[in-house]
């Protein structure tokens, strides 16, 4: 039975509100419903149809449409990985002299790691307790941080946790590439060092993250690490 004119248009609606419901699906095909749109991305929309379609030869109406930014998202942590080129590492071991004191435990208390998932020491005034990133070399293997140092304040240097002398002197001093996967929390970083201000390169991490939240009205919780990796911060 032939379509009117009136049935075609409700039709051709019908079609459309669909396909902005499911943006990347055809309008029959709601197993595509499941995806996550993503905010800051422009999306195209519109009506599939096939060869048989009775408005196959009339062009068909496009739509976009870009999903807002949560507020204060910080457009630097816009992308979900961040590449970070020619950062200096080096390795450590608890068997070190310097070492010894804290044996087998990281800065937060935890056994230090080594294996799919490693361990490793920064300034957490610019790599914030819990970020976890991958060096570019080794795409299986994620480190963490969650331990600090005393040489490490004030640079953007991070040692990687080797369990034996042996593989620490392996590593040596290399600068890689890597991708920062997540960015870990200042506030767990004040939380951890609220009780350790007593030592001189506790103190700086301590005041040098507080300085930059007090400066941004504390709105930098999320959006510091990117901020701090363009423009390293220095103790007062």
């Amino acid at each position: 039975m032939k379509l009117t004119m009136k049935t075609k248009f409700i039709l051709l609606l019908s079609a459309s509100i669909s396909s902005l419901l499911f943006p990347s699906c055809s309008t029959d095909d709601l197993a595509c419903s499941g995806q996550v749109l993503q905010p800051g991305i422009r999306y195209e929309v519109r009506r599939a149809m096939e060869v048989k379609d009775d408005f196959a030869t009339k062009p068909a109406r496009i739509y976009y449409f870009m999903l807002d930014a949560p507020p204060q998202e910080s457009t630097l942590l816009a992308k979900s990985i961040w590449d970070l080129r020619n950062i200096r590492t080096t390795a450590y071991c608890h068997q070190e002299t310097d070492h010894q004191n804290y044996g087998t435990l990281a800065a937060t208390g935890a056994p230090l790691r080594f294996g799919a998932v490693c361990s490793a020491a920064a300034d957490w005034s610019r790599y914030p307790v819990g970020t976890k990133f991958r060096i570019k070399s080794q795409p299986g293997v994620v480190y963490e941080v969650d331990d600090y140092g005393s040489a490490l304040v004030g640079s953007s240097t991070i040692d990687l946790y080797r369990p034996t002398l042996g593989g620490m002197n392996e590593w040596g001093v290399r600068a890689v590439d890597i991708e920062i996967v997540k960015w870990g929390s200042y506030e767990d970083s004040l939380r951890l060092m609220r009780d350790r201000t007593q030592y001189p390169h506790v103190r700086r991490m301590y005041l040098d993250i507080q300085k930059h939240l007090d400066q941004a009205g504390n709105r930098l919780i999320q959006s510091s690490p990117a901020t701090v990796m363009n423009a390293p911060i220095t103790a007062a």
